[in-house]
């Protein structure tokens, strides 16, 4: 189990209750909370709770419509989101309990002055590496709306300049990230047909993408119900169209595509993880037509040549900038 979600089960008493678990990892918890449901905005923890829990998990980026007695809310690691977060949850909580959970090396203790807003915060535990806070929501905010809280930026585009939406938890908010300028730079002689961004994030290379090549169907994949919905505001801020597809990594992906072009991530909260992007690697052939390609931008140190070549048998380095490297592998 979760060491957050253990700290929880030490205060199981508090819990007892219909409390909305915020964020909640794809652990056991809720089968020891029986009146408790989870609330969550990443699709690979949502598909496993959904599995185990049914009509208890809500997916999204708005808590559900349902009246609690408490929430819980896991930290996450962007303090943007979190802000949002705990206003979209306190705002259904007045006179009510409000709790944070993290780890201490995910920022926790700092994190917790942001409960100040609400009322009067205090540490009930620290143990396994994790605190828990508590407040009661003295002054609850109004409920908050995510499209005032984006911020906008261009990005140099063929046609005209890319308005790019980004939204708070999204990879690089507010910003063009390094990689991802790197790639804008080597999108000539993509396929025609379909072209999956994945791992989109704020959408700017899909919506880049459908901009150079506006005869090709785009689709921009990610597991993060707040990139979708920054790619979705993305797209609409040009005028464009594209398929969002809110996923567990590949296996979520359309068969039959003529290209896949990715940032792919690497990292999750404030540990590192590699999994999604290698099997994006190992099994994107399965997901490509005959002669489809693979385009990618990584940093120089991670070894994801040998993956590409695992599976396409080749990999060709196209260009390399700033510590990043541009690969490509195409399909038989």
């Amino acid at each position: 189990m979760d060491p957050r979600s253990e700290v929880l089960l030490r205060q199981a008493e508090r819990f007892t209750g219909p409390v909305l678990l915020a964020g909640l990892p794809a652990d056991g918890l809720l089968g020891t909370l029986p009146q408790a449901s989870g609330w969550g905005w990443n699709a690979a923890d949502h598909a496993v709770l959904a599995g185990r829990f049914g009509q208890r998990c809500h997916f999204g980026t708005e808590p559900p419509p349902t009246e609690v007695a408490a929430a819980v809310l896991y930290l996450p690691k962007a303090k943007d989101l979190a802000a949002y977060l705990l206003d979209a949850l306190a705002a259904k909580l007045p006179g009510r309990m409000l709790y944070l959970v993290g780890e201490k090396r995910g920022g926790i203790e700092g994190s917790a002055r942001l409960l100040q807003t609400y009322g009067t915060p205090r540490k009930l535990d620290s143990a396994r590496h994790c605190q828990l806070w508590q407040v009661e929501v003295e002054h609850a905010p109004a409920a908050p709306s995510l499209p005032p809280l984006a911020q906008r930026f261009g990005v140099a585009a063929p046609g005209g300049e890319l308005q790019v939406v980004s939204l708070p938890g999204v990879f690089s908010h507010g910003r063009l990230d390094r990689g991802t300028a790197l790639l804008l730079d080597h999108l000539d002689n993509l396929p025609a047909g379909h072209i999956l961004d994945f791992g989109c994030g704020a959408g700017v290379i899909g919506a880049l993408i459908k901009r150079r090549y506006p005869s090709n169907r785009v689709s921009l994949l990610d597991v993060d119900a707040f990139a979708i919905a920054a790619a979705t505001l993305t797209l609409q801020a040009n005028g464009l169209e594209g398929e969002l597809i809110c996923a567990d990594g590949i296996d979520g992906a359309p068969a039959l595509l003529d290209g896949i072009v990715s940032n792919p991530p690497f990292h999750s909260g404030v540990h590192t993880h590699y999994e999604a992007t290698e099997n994006l690697l190992l099994k994107s052939a399965e997901h490509l037509e005959i002669r489809g390609e693979i385009r990618l931008v990584a940093n120089s140190f991670l070894r994801y040549p040998p993956l590409l070549e695992s599976a396409f048998g080749h990999c060709e380095t196209l260009a390399q900038r700033d510590g990043f490297r541009i690969y490509r592998a195409r399909k038989g």
